[in-house]
């Protein structure tokens, strides 16, 4: 950094209010030609003043303590300039007598950080950013804002007080008042994790707060359908058209891996003719934004045509009559019931199914399911091969009959 020319000036200013003789002493602080000036609150009678070398003349008792004051002053200003130097801060008049007046920088808060970070991501929204990931951190906003005042009893909290208690206080607030899973936590963490590193990088933090704090997820046994399962639902004639229609979204889900948002806004358009010349979905994922180029199977193209005249459908804004993602599991709830399935049956479990029972277990190798999935990484779908006995047994009857 350059230096810069910089020099401290003590003179008299005559006071308005000051009806008598005495005059208020002033500091002049000036570096690069630019000046401020800052009040001693001390009065001094001219007569005693030396404007040369800005200090009282005399040996009396009070020449005596005005020079002291000053001479106090004067290093406090050097010392703030130390301090604007040390901080790697631009070197000003402002910044010096701001800090001996203790006119200290705005305080950097948590949620004003999150709320800055949450309102860019809004703007970025569907060019870096899915409507998802912008929910998911309004959400971790909200529980940062709750934890900061069920521990801290305060609106808001300064950055400084980022601390492993705060990590470690938060992770244990979440899976206890707020009742989450262990994984869920972690997720959340995560996301504050990402605001953390804004504070770090921006020099705002000295240390990261998450040292030392173990964020690992634990495994999940993904709930899939049989085949067998598959065909029970297929088969199954409900008396009502509401079950009817639920039934073959739902199957429709489980021959595309389409998750439920993607199903609800396919349209005509994105159903195309392929490399192969079959019907294919070129859509991407409404979570990512990821690119998906699906291949349609039979009794998906089935399903397509099936509703094809439907109210909802007929205009080619909409495949399927697909009804809230609430209403969907509501009903599911009732097919898995009436179909003898004992699973906590969702939407999302079609998605896991196609994964794993209608392509993985026949063969289809896991790189081909992740493009399809649209999943950004291999890692993503290796969860499905993990949880299949019936890949496992193919493989090694295949090993048996090598080795005989």
């Amino acid at each position: 950094m350059l230096e810069k020319s910089f020099g401290l000036l003590f003179f008299l200013k005559q006071s308005k209010k000051n009806k008598t003789n005495e005059r208020y002493i002033y500091l002049r602080i000036t570096v690069d030609g630019k000046s401020k000036e800052l009040s001693t609150k001390r009065l001094c009678n001219p007569s005693i003043w030396n404007p040369t070398s800005g200090r009282a003349i005399g040996n009396s008792e009070e020449a005596k303590t005005i020079n002291s004051l000053l001479d106090t002053l004067y290093y406090k200003s050097l010392q703030a300039k130390k301090i604007l130097l040390d901080k790697d801060e631009e070197v000003t008049a402002e910044g010096i007598r701001n800090i001996l007046l203790g006119v200290s920088e705005k305080k950097k808060m948590i949620l004003e950080i999150y709320q800055e970070h949450n309102d860019q991501v809004e703007a970025l929204l569907h060019k870096e950013y899915a409507p998802g990931t912008l929910q998911r951190f309004r959400t971790s906003l909200d529980h940062t804002r709750a934890f900061i005042k069920w521990k801290y009893k305060r609106e808001d909290l300064e950055i400084h007080k980022l601390d492993y208690d705060f990590i470690s206080s938060y992770s244990f607030w979440l899976k206890t008042v707020q009742n989450c899973s262990h994984n869920t936590t972690v997720k959340y963490l995560a996301n504050f994790k990402k605001i953390v590193l804004i504070c770090l990088k921006s020099g705002w933090l000295d240390r990261d707060p998450f040292i030392r704090f173990k964020m690992v997820k634990k495994e999940v046994h993904r709930i899939f359908l049989t085949y067998e399962e598959i065909k029970r639902i297929e088969n199954k004639k409900f008396a009502t058209d509401r079950l009817n229609h639920v039934k073959d979204i739902f199957l429709f889900s489980c021959f595309t891996g389409l998750a439920y948002i993607d199903v609800k806004l396919l349209s005509r358009s994105q159903i195309v003719t392929g490399i192969d010349g079959e019907q294919w979905i070129f859509t991407k994922r409404r979570k990512t934004d990821t690119p998906t180029r699906l291949p349609l199977l039979p009794k998906a193209l089935d399903l397509i045509n099936r509703y094809k005249d439907h109210p909802t459908c007929i205009d080619g804004t909409h495949v399927l009559p697909v009804l809230s993602n609430q209403k969907m599991n509501s009903y599911l709830k009732e097919i898995a019931d009436l179909c003898e399935i004992n699973k906590p049956l969702t939407f999302h479990i079609a998605r896991h199914t196609f994964a794993t029972t209608v392509t993985l277990s026949n063969g289809v190798p896991i790189e081909t399911v992740s493009k399809m999935l649209g999943h950004k990484s291999l890692k993503q779908t290796q969860h499905y091969a993990k949880i299949l006995d019936t890949k496992i047994s193919h493989d090694m009857m295949a090993l048996r009959k090598k080795l005989s």
